[in-house]
């Protein structure tokens, strides 16, 4: 009876499989194959046959043109100079606190049950705004002319404008960041203290144990499975980090958001100038750090997540 029925199971199946095969596996395996290809053309689907030198290219190994004579021009450099060391400060400073941040907010959210649904509801609705339009509103807050200038006392300072210095864009930035992945954050955190039992609260509170003692010792371990999720999923996000350095910054070509570049930035504007291969090594590159950085934290994470 089983076996005959497998198909029912296969045709209720088939709309999500043809919709992954289509969007995720096809796009993936031209991504990988794209990688190895030397003058792709997206145009023609043609190239000059296979190749490692894309990647070395896009980490400024290997000269663009080989021809050339090999100085500094023939290499390209954004790749190692801006989008390699943006993307790692955005992951390792936002990934933290914003972690730390969300905690602590969720853990008082849990302490005031009676106003626990209306500062949930007010805390989730960055989650559920455009990301785009919030970065118009912060935008217009780190105006040169903007109410962090006025409070500041810096009027006439820029942070994310024309000739804004690398180090206080990239603190607009981060705090942008922070700021907008804080709800997904608490949302996880509120429901695994939610599974929390009581007594353990309880036995805490015999042992004379203050607040931060039963932080650490209570919430913070009973929580490790929610903190290995958050953690896992947020540097995994920062590394794909584009959609904030667009709509704090824009593409207007300012020195501030040239020396913002990400890596997804980088292989975004590959695309749009036709050098899909180079976009391609970067996009598989970046995808065997998340792997391998994922595959880390799931293994020092055995002694640390208890279940």
């Amino acid at each position: 009876m089983i076996k005959k029925n497998n198909w029912k199971g296969w045709l209720y199946l088939a709309p999500v499989i043809i919709l992954m095969a289509v969007f995720t596996f096809y796009p993936l395996i031209s991504s990988f194959s794209i990688a190895f290809m030397k003058g792709y053309d997206l145009m023609t689907q043609s190239n000059e046959g296979f190749t490692f030198d894309n990647f070395g290219i896009v980490l400024g190994l290997t000269p663009v043109n080989p021809e050339a004579s090999p100085d500094k021009w023939a290499y390209m450099t954004d790749v190692v100079q801006y989008a390699i060391p943006n993307t790692l400060i955005i992951t390792f400073v936002t990934v933290p606190l914003s972690i730390v941040i969300a905690l602590a907010i969720a853990v008082g959210l849990n302490s005031i049950p009676k106003f626990q649904k209306i500062f949930q509801t007010v805390f989730f609705l960055p989650y559920v705004t455009n990301a785009i339009a919030v970065g118009m509103v912060f935008a217009v807050l780190f105006d040169y002319r903007g109410i962090i200038n006025f409070i500041i006392g810096q009027m006439g300072s820029p942070w994310i404008d024309q000739g804004a210095p690398t180090w206080k864009a990239m603190i607009a930035l981060c705090i942008y960041i922070i700021w907008g992945s804080l709800p997904f954050k608490i949302l996880i955190f509120l429901s695994g203290l939610a599974g929390i039992d009581k007594q353990y609260y309880d036995a805490a509170k015999i042992d004379s144990a203050g607040k931060f003692k039963t932080l650490m010792n209570v919430t913070v371990p009973l929580l490790s499975p929610q903190i290995l999720y958050v953690m896992i999923t947020s540097f995994i996000g920062a590394f794909k980090e584009y959609d904030s350095v667009v709509g704090l910054l824009g593409k207007s070509g300012t020195d501030a958001s040239n020396n913002m570049y990400t890596v997804v930035y980088y292989i975004y504007d590959s695309i749009s100038t036709d050098n899909v291969h180079y976009a391609s090594a970067a996009a598989v590159l970046l995808f065997l750090v998340i792997l391998a950085f994922t595959g880390l934290q799931f293994w020092v994470s055995k002694k640390r997540v208890h279940y």
